[in-house]
């Protein structure tokens, strides 16, 4: 065996080694038919499964033992996944953090390996029932003793490969597992691929996955969390923190058609490996993933955790076996279809009417669209952009039910909806195809990143697209060839940032889409008027800016910043942008909406008018005075309480809207200045009867009105998403004594909705005092900004101590309140320290390490990334000493193994530190000499060709 592979793989290096020298042959085809197995799958089986699955076993041969006295048979895994609507499972087994465990017999010692081949059980079983089986490998060893017992045999390889090779550094360990590549590839010719958790410099530099294309080209490459151009896929592993919580595409960054995955663990705390519990699986979590995912053409990569005999804990296989009968269904709207609202057309994803939220697919081959309301609306309808589709016919999938629906001003109503399933709710649609946009618009740009011009932004495909070059403001100019008139803009952004400033693994993330920007139009060029400003919100799919009515030949979109902030600089000012398409007219539909303000009862000097972006195409405006009013006689609820109104208003002026509910004194709400002719949603909470009840509305100002409806109100637990950031971030640790702290904070909304009587101030300890007032708005819309700046002063005569002030921003949302918060520790340093500071303390810079949750660390986070390119340091600024002299610098750190910090004083030469660990969340502590001038000093610590420590704190002696 071992002459065997050994002549194989000289046979095909010399038949390769041309090959791999041709330039070029590092990049993959984004799209290949290697890839169209997974393109048509929903899902696959994520197995960690090895020697350290509890019980742990730390003797290869009694794990064996046991697997197989256990009652293991490859059929279970199968079924398991096929119940799921998985199409391949896989394998991890020789993992890091499991033993680094073979299932296969191997002829190359240096880990543990079965001798019975469990993973050719695996392939054959799968190919019988039609799953693909793909093989884990790890690039990473160090955990090679994380029990207390070596679990490489660097002395048995050394002898195998003739030369010293030690296996718990990356480069023999890169040799090694290099080796155990081509085992695999010569002995299992129905495995579909390997799934790498992440590179090994050794492969790289070897070739590797060029070699496993040309050995295997039917075989597929998925790398985690990277974007490695020879990979097929990229798997982005374990996000959270979205919302709604199951929004996984949300928190991804990978554009279409590269294939990705969403990896997860079904189970809700746990291990990604059997740990001895029975952990809970969270049905509306994990169903809702399932959908989102494949509304955004993401394979669900759902991790299971196999006990040592094969059997998943009782609560998994309860979840597997709801999955198959819940899935059957729906099957045609999430297998053999895409994510619509992208690449492959289609409606928009994402909010919708009253709290609802789902995303769209297609069928590319039959245009068949399926809305998924993964979150139900508070109200008996759906409303949603139709993106241009004519929709002709709508039916509930599970029931087959016919729908009545209505569509006018670029949006499909599906109405008098009774029955919603529990986690999704899916509706097929039948169109007559897209509508209403012009072909052969030229554009051109401000600023363009070379290879990435604006030409791209209307040239209808999706494989290339627009770079504004890091610029900000940034206009692009739409060029109709003649004038023309224009409705509204249709943009699907580059899809290749989250949706949300969030840290994935140490690395800062935001969104690098659209905030604010302004519109203008021009039939010449050279004249322009301003068409609308506003801000667009951070969501996937394609976004819309109704313009009304415009006769123009030109058509101007400034962008005037981004959503993204300079936390993370890899997406800060970073505009990318896929298509932009001009639409000249909305679809009409069957039907109407039944609370149209133009069919409603009207007095005073209120008139109906034209409105081509409005719900009917008409509106009501002319208010101005308290007769002035339209009177909605038969507005109906099933049971008495308070309700959320939405009314769709024009405004082009900032105007005033007042409502009535059954001759009770009115409740009015301002309106901020928009368009005449284009509405925009104002809501406010009414007291309904059960049953029928008038709704009269009157206002001030130059206001129009479309339309009305009736939902929910929110639940007391949905507070609309904001950001809030607080600075300083982490501890403030000040000297003894009486001290001030200043507090600076900024709240921004980051949700389509309207929150009144904001607020935002610090809230003091008892005995502080606090210096400048609350900062206040009375209303606030998406992207509104509010910022304040404090001074907070500890009592006089004593330390500050150990106190916390938290910095509260409190509002309303439809008359009920609500809180976000952030805090500012502060500490009194220990008396033996002249100075101590946080590496995440907002003071210092970060480059491009971030920050990552730490619960034993002084302040539960530290500073991770540090170390292998110049940039990915932290440099603490003005460390300031009392005088110039030697002072102890003490390091607070984390590490897993050896590594080093080199570490510079005042830009002089850089010194290294050797340090080594066990655990990344083990908090150590070095101390090494350092000279410092009187006053402020700055050291920065990084490690230009490699991985650095984490680090969690510094302080001076």
């Amino acid at each position: 065996m071992v002459m065997g592979l050994r002549r194989w793989c000289v046979a095909v290096v010399a038949a390769l080694l041309a090959g791999l020298l041709t330039p070029g042959a590092a990049h993959a085809e984004v799209q290949h038919p290697r890839q169209e197995w997974l393109r048509q799958s929903t899902a696959g089986l994520f197995l960690h499964w090895g020697m350290f699955t509890a019980p742990k076993h730390l003797n290869c041969a009694e794990w064996e033992r046991d697997v197989t006295g256990g009652g293991w048979t490859p059929d279970y895994w199968i079924d398991e996944a096929r119940k799921l609507g998985a199409s391949y499972v896989v394998l991890a087994t020789f993992h890091s953090r499991l033993g680094y465990a073979r299932p296969w017999p191997s002829k190359i010692p240096g880990s543990c390996a079965t001798e019975r081949d469990l993973l050719g059980e695996l392939v054959r079983a799968g190919k019988a029932k039609g799953v693909k089986v793909v093989l884990y490998m790890t690039d990473d060893p160090q955990w090679h003793s994380e029990q207390g017992v070596q679990m490489l045999d660097s002395a048995a390889y050394s002898a195998h490969r003739g030369e010293q090779v030690d296996l718990t550094t990356r480069e023999g360990f890169g040799k090694y597992s290099y080796d155990l590549f081509f085992e695999v590839m010569k002995n299992y010719d129905d495995l579909a691929g390997f799934w790498i958790d992440n590179d090994n410099e050794y492969w790289e530099r070897n070739k590797l996955y060029e070699q496993i294309r040309q050995l295997r080209p039917t075989w597929l490459l998925s790398n985690n969390n990277e974007d490695t151009p020879i990979m097929d896929t990229v798997s982005n592993e374990q996000k959270t923190g979205m919302f709604p919580s199951y929004d996984y595409p949300a928190a991804t960054f990978t554009p279409m058609p590269r294939l990705s995955e969403a990896c997860y663990k079904l189970p809700t705390t746990g291990d990604w490996w059997y740990d001895g519990g029975n952990h809970a699986v969270d049905t509306r979590l994990n169903t809702g993933r399932y959908i989102t995912n494949a509304g955004s053409s993401i394979k669900s990569l759902m991790a299971e955790t196999p006990m040592v005999n094969g059997r998943m804990p009782a609560q998994q296989e309860t979840y597997n076996n709801f999955m198959a009968s819940w899935v059957p269904p729906i099957r045609e709207s999430i297998q053999g279809v895409e994510g619509a609202g992208y690449m492959y057309g289609g409606m928009q994803p994402g909010f919708w009417n009253d709290g609802a939220h789902g995303v769209i697919t297609i069928n590319p081959r039959t245009g068949k669209q399926y809305v998924h309301v993964v979150t139900r609306p508070r109200a008996d309808f759906v409303r949603l952009r139709d993106n241009g589709y004519r929709v002709t016919s709508v039916r509930d999938l599970r029931t087959g039910e016919r729908m009545r629906f209505s569509q006018s001003a670029g949006h499909l109503t599906i109405q008098g909806i009774a029955r919603w399933d529990e986690y999704d709710t899916v509706f097929a649609v039948e169109t007559a195809g897209q509508q209403g946009f012009y072909t052969g618009v030229k554009a051109s740009a401000t600023s363009s990143s070379n290879g990435f011009p604006a030409s791209h932004l209307t040239d209808g495909s999706y494989e290339t697209y627009w770079d504004a070059g890091a610029a900000q403001p940034v206009s692009i100019s739409l060029d109709l060839g003649r004038r023309r008139a224009a409705a509204f803009l249709a943009i699907n952004q580059r899809e290749s940032s989250p949706t949300h400033a969030r840290v994935s693994f140490g690395r800062p993330e935001d969104s690098s889409r659209i905030k604010d920007y302004q519109l203008t139009a021009s039939v010449d060029g050279r004249s322009w008027w301003h068409v609308r400003s506003g801000a667009l919100p951070s969501a996937r799919g394609t976004q819309f800016i109704d313009i009304g009515s415009q006769e123009a030949r030109f058509l101007k979109l400034t962008v005037l910043n981004t959503w993204g902030g300079p936390q993370a600089p890899v997406y800060f000012k970073q505009l990318r942008i896929d298509e932009i398409r001009v639409g000249h007219s909305y679809p009409r539909g069957v039907g109407g909406g039944v609370l149209e303000a133009e069919d409603a009862s009207r007095s005073g000097s209120v008139r109906g008018e034209s409105c081509a972006a409005c719900s009917g195409t008409r509106q009501v405006t002319g208010f101005g005075s308290e007769r002035d009013t339209v009177t909605f006689r038969d507005v109906s609820v099933g049971t008495a309480g308070t309700y959320s109104l939405r009314l769709d208003l024009t405004s082009a002026e900032p105007s005033v809207v007042s409502v009535s509910v059954n001759g009770a004194a009115p409740v009015s709400v301002a309106v901020p200045r928009d368009r005449a002719d284009v509405p925009d949603p104002t809501s406010v909470a009414v007291p309904l009867n059960a049953g029928r009840n008038t709704v009269k509305v009157s206002g001030t100002g130059k206001l129009g009105l479309d339309r009305i409806s009736v939902g929910g109100l929110p639940p007391s637990t949905y507070t609309p998403k904001t950001t809030l950031t607080v600075e300083p971030h982490g501890v403030q640790w000040v000297a003894p004594g009486q001290q001030s702290v200043k507090i600076t904070a900024r709240l921004r909304l980051d949700a389509d909705d309207q929150i009144d009587n904001v607020s935002l101030a610090p809230v003091l300890p008892a005995g502080w005092t606090l210096t400048g007032a609350p900062a206040t708005r009375a209303s606030m819309r998406l992207a509104g900004l509010l910022e304040g700046t404090w001074t907070a002063t500890s009592p006089a005569g004593a330390d500050a101590g150990s106190v916390s002030i938290p910095v509260a921003a409190s509002f309303q949302l439809l008359g009920s309140d609500r809180k976000v918060s952030g805090t500012v520790p502060v500490r009194t340093r220990p008396a033996d320290r002249v100075f101590v500071r946080e590496a995440e303390d907002s003071a210092n810079q970060f480059g491009s390490t971030g920050l990552t949750g730490c619960g034993p660390c002084s302040g539960a986070e530290k500073v991770r990334n540090i170390g292998g390119s110049a940039d990915a340091s932290v440099t603490f600024p003005n460390v300031t000493v009392p005088e110039t002299r030697s002072y102890k610098l003490f390091i607070q750190f984390t590490v897993n193994g050896p590594r080093s910090y080199f570490v510079s004083v005042n830009g002089g030469a850089p010194v290294e530190v050797k340090l080594d660990g066990v655990g990344n969340n083990t908090p150590y502590v070095a101390e090494i000499p350092v000279t410092l001038n009187a006053g402020a000093n700055t050291i920065r610590f990084g490690n230009d060709s490699a991985g650095a420590p984490d680090l969690d704190q510094i302080a001076l002696a």
